[in-house]
């Protein structure tokens, strides 16, 4: 894997509202804590069960995010995100397995930070890694309100 560059991180700082709470000075500080994983269409980021090993930010592309039911073999699409969106999140803090399965729809660039080195910039960089995770709540709350809404949809 390639490491994403500070003017890179900057870039999509501008284009990913994700980002918007690091001024360009914390994005090129902790890009070195990045690093960006091309993903082919149809190739299996992880499946459900899987190792929490690192989260993920989408700077192109879309990915199926699909979990196990009760009937075997079979799976419920969570949802389908695209740039600008954070996959992973749920067990960056905890460590624990994987609670879906993530498949690229297409040809996708996800910006990797892996669990050690999220734990590293949080040590080092607290006030920037307090930014980064405001940033990632946003994303996650936005998501479960609209999960609440398509939810209160059905009944």
């Amino acid at each position: 894997m390639k490491t994403l560059g500070g003017d890179q991180l900057c870039r999509l700082r501008q284009e990913i509202d994700l980002f918007q709470f690091l001024t360009d000075d914390c994005a090129r500080t902790i890009a070195s804590y990045f690093s960006l994983l091309h993903v082919g269409a149809g190739e299996v980021l992880w499946r459900e069960g899987d190792s929490c090993d690192y989260v993920g930010f989408i700077i192109s592309g879309r990915l199926e995010v699909s979990k196990e039911t009760e009937f075997p073999g079979r799976q419920v699409i969570i949802g389908v995100y695209s740039k600008g969106t954070v996959v992973g999140e749920l067990c960056i803090l905890d460590l624990k397995p994987r609670s879906v399965t993530v498949v690229a729809l297409e040809d996708s660039v996800i910006g990797v930070l892996p669990h050690e080195r999220f734990a590293a910039l949080l040590d080092d960089h607290p006030k920037i890694g307090v930014r980064l995770l405001k940033g990632m709540l946003l994303r996650v709350s936005i998501r479960l309100r609209k999960s609440f809404d398509r939810l209160a949809d059905v009944f």
